[in-house]
């Protein structure tokens, strides 16, 4: 992937890996924009990262995520880049109530969110240099934690998404790119839930190495592990169902 001259949009690019990213796309030469939910930590963002343009918005409602890609097609005409970051993470024990608006949520942003934008973005993109789609999943795509069963069940659809989005947009020249996490020391899911994670830079530097020697699924760590056990088996049946479509 090319790192340099690019614009971006990246969800939930104001903490986190999103902003480790969007920090090193900067330093390689990329115009940037970030959104995110809360304000504050945007202005925080842009105060690290002065070049940064933000935009608040809350990507569970469809109706923000329709305004956000017109906002940023029509302030940033050559915006060749999504980057689907935005996720949460919740703690939930099924025998336990839930309300239904807590997994709702969750399911949107992580989930409805990267697919609606996907396909807002992909007549945009179609028409820049160097296009794009890169997704955020998890290590958990290819096997579940079971005390954030939501979020491990919707990071896996993303991964399946993925895999049709690169094979319908072959045609388009539009690049898929999925970057795999394992638990990076985040505040993801809260603060001090993910100190036993990778160290979030040493995490961020390895996937823009990947990112520039042209991986299409950059990963590290246990994700990386994960998500090549019986790999050879699921693209070989992948490839059959396919090919004659």
């Amino acid at each position: 992937m090319k790192l340099d001259g690019n614009t971006i949009l990246i969800t939930g690019g104001a903490t986190g890996i999103g902003f480790a990213l969007a920090q090193r796309f900067v330093d390689a030469g990329s115009e940037v924009i970030v959104c995110g939910r809360r304000s504050h930590a945007l202005e925080e963002a842009r105060q690290k990262c002065p070049s940064l343009h933000i935009r608040a918005c809350n990507l569970a409602h469809a109706e923000e995520r329709v305004d956000l890609f017109h906002w940023a097609t029509t302030t940033f005409p050559r915006l060749n880049v999504l980057v689907n970051n935005a996720g949460i993470q919740q703690r939930l024990n099924l025998r336990n109530k839930h309300a239904w608006s807590v997994m709702r949520e969750e399911i949107e942003i992580n989930l409805s969110a990267p697919v609606h934008l996907s396909t807002l973005f992909i007549p945009h993109l179609q028409e820049q240099a160097h296009p794009a789609i890169v997704n955020v999943t998890s290590g958990l795509s290819f096997a579940p934690l079971a005390n954030v069963p939501v979020y491990s069940a919707t990071k896996a659809a993303l991964h399946s998404f993925t895999l049709s989005l690169r094979h319908q947009l072959e045609a388009a020249a539009i690049s898929v790119v999925e970057i795999i996490p394992p638990a990076v020391d985040t505040d993801l899911g809260g603060k001090g839930l993910h100190t036993h994670g990778a160290p979030l830079d040493e995490f961020a530097d390895s996937i823009m190495e990947q990112l520039r020697n042209g991986s299409i699924e950059p990963a590290y760590g246990f994700a990386a592990e994960s998500s090549k056990a019986a790999r050879e088996q699921f693209d070989a049946v992948f490839k059959r169902m396919n090919q004659a479509r």
